[in-house]
């Protein structure tokens, strides 16, 4: 049986917005299982980043509790919930976020020395997961500009995996980029997931979200259904049918 690593009860969100009250989510329950690879989706508008941001500590809910692992996050103050995202949580975004003054390998080591003082672990560790991504040592030497978006992704992905995260949270990771390079991150994110890592990711894109084996549509702030799927396999033999399950679903939901 699949175990509970994050869990929102009656979780809400709301905004003031020119004099108006905003409700953004509505009296959320979910509960997020380990090894799992959960995609939300839903149109524009629809809740998905501000859900993610609040599972993830980055936001606050307005009502409602989040609990990890049966702590309590939701109710931390800021420090406190900064603490839970370098010790549990990484971060992929559609904006990669890299630090163009520094090198690609750099900007992975600084993140990692927030969490590990053993530069030595921590650079044989960079380095299996760059190997793990496809990026050379030439490229890990590069900078930002100097390298294309779907490197810099992966590298992304690297500094969001160097702390060995519970949980992969990912922002329309392939949102900015094109065809095959999209594909070569859902292919990463994919071969993590198969090894274990926990993933959320938010997309609008049906490629993306075929790689998620629950994939949840949000519709007005509240989950409006969900969709069960088996694990992801490029070697599957149910390609099609995952494919027809998934877009019946998606038009029962309205998308």
């Amino acid at each position: 049986m699949k175990k509970i690593l994050l869990k929102a009860e009656h979780l809400s969100k709301s905004f003031s917005s020119a004099g108006r009250l905003q409700h953004v989510l509505k009296n959320i329950d979910l509960e997020l299982y380990e090894g799992d690879f959960t995609v939300i989706m839903g149109a524009s508008g629809a809740g998905k980043s501000t859900l993610l941001y609040a599972l993830s500590g980055m936001d606050t809910p307005s009502l409602g509790t989040i609990a990890f692992r049966d702590r309590i996050i939701s109710d931390l103050n800021q420090d406190g919930l900064a603490v839970f995202r370098r010790d549990h949580c990484g971060f992929v975004f559609q904006q990669i976020y890299l630090i163009d003054g520094m090198s690609i390998l750099d900007n992975v080591l600084s993140a990692g020395l927030l969490v590990n003082t053993d530069k030595k672990a921590l650079l044989s560790r960079a380095k299996k997961l760059f190997a793990a991504v496809g990026l050379s040592e030439e490229t890990q030497e590069k900078f930002p500009t100097q390298v294309s978006g779907g490197e810099a992704q992966r590298a992304g992905i690297v500094r969001a995996l160097i702390n060995r995260p519970d949980i992969l949270f990912a922002d329309e990771p392939t949102g900015a980029l094109n065809s095959k390079t999209g594909l070569d991150v859902l292919n990463t994110l994919t071969r993590f997931n198969e090894q274990g890592q926990t993933i959320v990711m938010v997309t609008h894109d049906m490629r993306s979200a075929r790689r998620g084996n629950r994939i949840l549509y949000l519709k007005d702030g509240a989950i409006l259904g969900e969709c069960l799927l088996s694990p992801y396999s490029s070697q599957a033999s149910d390609g099609k049918a995952r494919q027809e399950t998934l877009q019946a679903f998606l038009s029962e939901m309205g998308w």
